[in-house]
């Protein structure tokens, strides 16, 4: 797909200069001349449509967690920092759902500065903010879930600047970890199979996805994961497009699929309705004119490979 990586949180070409991780000297050198993104429980601080970087010496930054090195964005050292710690002294409302639509404000920043969930604002932050933004929720939610030795059960180090964790008991060395997923255009004919999580808001309908299982290919996890949730059988799958997804740590993996069956038999389990939409009803649904249907978020992979299968550009 000649658009692949046009996809939100899809690479911009920042620099990871991941041989300069081990050099600690080095790495001191450039969070002193660098900016930090704060994240606070898994937000990133925004103002707008941009992220918002500190220096490494702010206030906010006090009591943070370990730098983790992003990389040089254009030659600028960018790196990101834990901020959990800290409570707002407003009291925390409790998200609803799967979107949290709470800002927290810091009271040593302007009150235009807010930490958000990243999936707010993800449709309108640069390639560049993207990419940090999703690489820097990523990495801090593998420390914080991965803070001890998974071979001995001691706590771990943090070390090649927050790129792999040292157990000092055994020796054991981690990586941080993604999670493949697909996510897959199952069509056919002029129609697309769609389906919706109970949890979604109401009316909304996106394309089917699933975890791989250790052992299979990306092809035989959207067979699997199709007949599984709906009964449709499915014959060729052919790769589009990927997308680091920080919800908490997958990599998905569109691929389009064409079915060799109609009938629709729902797992409750897994979803609450799933359904064939052909082209024509598609076009309105994204325009927001469905009088039922409502699409997934902009951003997600799936209505990136949703738009180009309308637009007819996923050769």
């Amino acid at each position: 797909m000649r658009q692949a990586e046009d996809v939100t949180f899809g690479g911009s070409g920042l620099d990871r200069v991941a041989a300069l991780r081990g050099d600690g000297a080095r790495i001191a050198t450039l969070l002193a001349e660098g900016t930090v993104l704060p994240l606070w429980r898994g937000k990133p601080l925004v103002d707008s449509a941009a992220l918002v970087w500190l220096a490494a010496d702010s206030p906010v930054l006090q009591g943070a967690g370990p730098a983790v090195f992003l990389g040089l964005d254009d030659g600028q050292p960018r790196f990101t920092q834990d901020i959990s710690h800290w409570s707002p002294d407003e009291p925390i409302a409790e998200a609803s759902g799967f979107l949290d639509p709470n800002l927290q404000t810091h009271p040593a920043l302007p009150a235009h500065h807010a930490f958000q969930d990243l999936r707010n604002v993800m449709a309108l932050l640069s390639p560049r903010d993207a990419e940090l933004a999703a690489t820097a929720k990523a990495v801090l939610h593998w420390h914080h879930c991965h803070g001890f030795c998974a071979a001995c059960g001691q706590k771990s180090d943090m070390v090649q600047a927050g790129w792999q964790r040292s157990c000092p008991a055994c020796g054991a060395q981690h990586f941080p970890r993604t999670d493949p997923v697909v996510i897959m255009l199952v069509t056919r004919g002029n129609r697309l199979l769609i389906g919706r999580n109970a949890v979604w808001p109401e009316g909304m309908y996106s394309l089917l996805a699933g975890f791989v299982e250790p052992g299979e290919t990306l092809e035989a996890a959207v067979r699997r994961e199709v007949v599984e949730e709906t009964g449709v059988r499915i014959g060729a799958v052919r790769y589009l497009a990927s997308q680091p997804w920080a919800f908490p740590a997958s990599l998905m993996f569109g691929c389009i699929a064409e079915a060799t069956s109609d009938q629709i038999t729902i797992d409750p389990a897994e979803l609450q309705d799933a359904l064939w939409i052909n082209r024509e009803d598609m076009v309105t649904v994204l325009a927001g004119q469905h009088p039922q249907i409502k699409a997934g978020r902009k951003g997600a992979i799936a209505h990136f490979l949703i738009s180009n299968w309308l637009a007819d550009r996923l050769d």
